[in-house]
């Protein structure tokens, strides 16, 4: 096992997902509830990343932080180093990528309340902000989980956009995805089966969790 790719792969889904979580939300509830135009392009472009290639959008994503970006050109001044093949360019790409994998579930979730449910709580006197917090909230709390559950096992496999963007620096952008494909091409196949086998695991915990929690959602609304 390469345990430090290890720690990579777990620092850049904890990141990628303690993010998400409150922007997440608040762009799942804003297209649940709020009709604007151009909703159906935001919708689109936050999909977008489930039908295209990594390997396309990890150049676009490249082209974004590399250093001929305005971007990226302003980090270095800021910061000191590139931020494309760093830690912070890859959790970067990371949020986007992954960002249709937290959004669409919390979104679902958020659509399944009963209208009268949000209506009866500002009848009853409660703003919008304690609405949100006493009674949308936990209602969708299993879908917002099941977005953290599916961000977090599609960031430690993920590889193209992820080799693109961060390349394969030990210690900083070498996750475990990359560490399987450099153990398969030295003819290491027992590490890779072995970092391998932890990858399905992970992957196994975050569908049964998505389930589970679906299937909770299901009963409350059947």
């Amino acid at each position: 096992m390469d345990w430090e790719a290890f720690r990579v792969s777990l620092k850049l889904a904890g990141w990628t997902a303690a993010v998400l979580l409150p922007l997440g939300v608040v762009l799942a509830r804003t297209l649940a509830f709020r009709r604007f135009p151009g909703k159906g392009l935001v919708e689109a472009a936050v999909a977008a990343p489930l039908v295209l290639p990594p390997t396309v959008l990890g150049f676009y994503l490249l082209t974004a932080l590399g250093g001929n970006s305005a971007l990226g050109q302003a980090w270095t001044r800021a910061f000191g180093h590139p931020l494309a093949f760093s830690f912070e360019g890859l959790l970067a790409a990371s949020l986007i990528f992954n960002l249709p994998f937290a959004v669409q579930p919390m979104q679902r979730a958020f659509e399944a309340l009963p209208p009268d449910v949000r209506q009866a709580a500002w009848v009853s006197g409660l703003s919008p902000w304690r609405t949100f917090w006493r009674v949308e909230l936990p209602l969708a709390w299993p879908g917002v989980l099941s977005g953290l559950a599916l961000t977090f096992a599609h960031t430690m496999g993920e590889f193209g956009v992820v080799l693109m963007v961060g390349g394969s620096i030990p210690g900083e952008t070498r996750t475990l995805a990359l560490s399987i494909y450099d153990r398969v091409q030295a003819f290491d196949t027992a590490a890779a089966g072995a970092m391998s086998a932890a990858l399905l695991a992970f992957s196994v915990a975050a569908i049964a969790v998505v389930h589970g929690l679906s299937a909770r959602v299901g009963r409350r609304h059947g």
